[in-house]
Parts: structure tokens; C-alpha cells; sequence
């Protein structure tokens, strides 16, 4: 399942941004329910907030280190709760999804707009409900 949830969530995220990108114009802008939530289209070169734009490099390095970190604890996680293989397997997702856009277009296409939060899309889930259920694992966990 570890596999399968990675594959599906790449697989979603790739094809919602994908969508976008057919039926939008870069920088536009489509209210779903007005002044609250919007599909809006933009290529985010930095990451959350837009913090450290134009560092593709340093993005890509960090997706590098994440793959590591995991194939060092990968038994460890296998064996764990199925929250930390869920939460592990959607950061691994969100990052990878996002890494896919950074190497082929040097930005990240973003298109959820709430609009009292930055644009985000599905990676960006994964990966925030991913480092959630990883950090509930490491601070509850008791030493066995």
C-alpha cells in the first residue's frame, strides 16, 4: 500500500496541475464560491509563501535528502504504525510531485486559493498532512 498511495497521490497531483494548465491562463483566476475560494493558476518558484524563490537547486538537494532519509529508516517505517507509512508515503508524494515540476518547468504550478492562505495544490497537502502524521509518530512514541 506504502507504494501504491505514493503512485496515486504523484499521480493525481501531476494530472490536477496538468488540468490546470489546459484550461487556465497563467495568473488566472476562477472564483468557486467568491471571496473565499478560487482556482488560480501560478507557477510558484519558491516555496511556501514563496520563501526562497528561484532556489531550484537547493529544492531539488532537499528532495534528494528526504529520498535518503527515508531508505535509512525505511524498515523502521514498514514496521511502524500505519499512520507514519501513510503520513511517510504522502511527503514522499508532495515531494516528489513538486520536485517533477521544479526540474521540468523551474516552478511549481499552484492553483488552490482560499484566499487568506498562499496558493497551494495537491503535493502541498501531501506534504503537510505527511509531516503531521511523522511528527505525531516521533513526539508520541514511547522507547520500546
Amino acid at each position: 500500500m506504502f507504494y501504491l498511495i505514493i503512485i496515486c497521490n504523484f499521480i493525481i497531483d501531476q494530472w490536477t496541475k496538468s488540468w490546470v494548465m489546459q484550461h487556465f491562463y497563467l495568473g488566472e483566476s476562477m472564483p468557486i464560491v467568491q471571496n473565499l475560494f478560487h482556482m488560480t493558476y501560478i507557477i510558484n518558484r519558491g516555496a511556501a509563501f514563496g520563501m526562497l524563490e528561484d532556489q531550484r537547486i537547493f529544492f531539488l538537494v532537499v528532495v534528494a535528502v528526504l529520498l535518503a532519509v527515508y531508505w535509512y529508516f525505511h524498515k523502521h517505517i514498514q514496521e511502524g504504525p500505519n499512520y507514519l507509512k501513510l503520513g511517510a508515503s504522502l511527503l514522499i508524494s508532495g515531494a516528489l510531485g513538486n520536485a517533477y515540476d521544479r526540474y521540468t518547468m523551474h516552478g511549481v504550478v499552484d492553483f488552490f486559493d482560499f484566499r487568506i492562505w498562499p496558493i497551494f495544490n495537491v503535493a502541498d497537502i501531501g506534504i503537510c498532512v505527511g509531516i503531521v502524521l511523522v511528527s505525531y509518530y516521533v513526539f508520541t512514541k514511547t522507547e520500546e
